[in-house]
C-alpha cells in the first residue's frame, strides 16, 4: 500500500528546525481534520487552501508534495 501524504510529512516533523517543510509537518500533526489517507494532490491542496491558517504559503506544500513524490517513487 502506498504511503499517504499525511504519513510522510509526519517524517519531516523536527520541532527544532526553521525549515519550512518541518515546521508546515510539525503544524498539520496538530490539524485533527487534516485528510490523513489521502494520496491526492487535488484533495490535499484544496483542504490546505480552505482550512490550513498554519501555511502561510502553498509552495511550501509543493515542495512537500515533491519531496513526497521523490520518496514514494523509490
Amino acid at each position: 500500500m502506498r504511503m499517504s501524504f499525511y504519513q510522510f510529512l509526519m517524517t519531516q516533523r523536527n520541532p527544532n528546525s526553521a525549515d519550512e517543510v518541518q515546521q508546515f509537518a510539525n503544524n498539520a500533526f496538530f490539524d485533527t481534520a487534516f485528510p490523513k489517507h489521502s494520496t491526492d494532490f487535488d484533495e490535499i491542496s484544496q483542504y490546505l487552501e480552505e482550512n490550513a491558517d498554519y501555511l502561510p504559503s502553498m509552495t511550501i506544500f509543493d515542495e512537500a508534495w515533491q519531496r513526497y513524490l521523490d520518496v514514494v517513487a523509490n
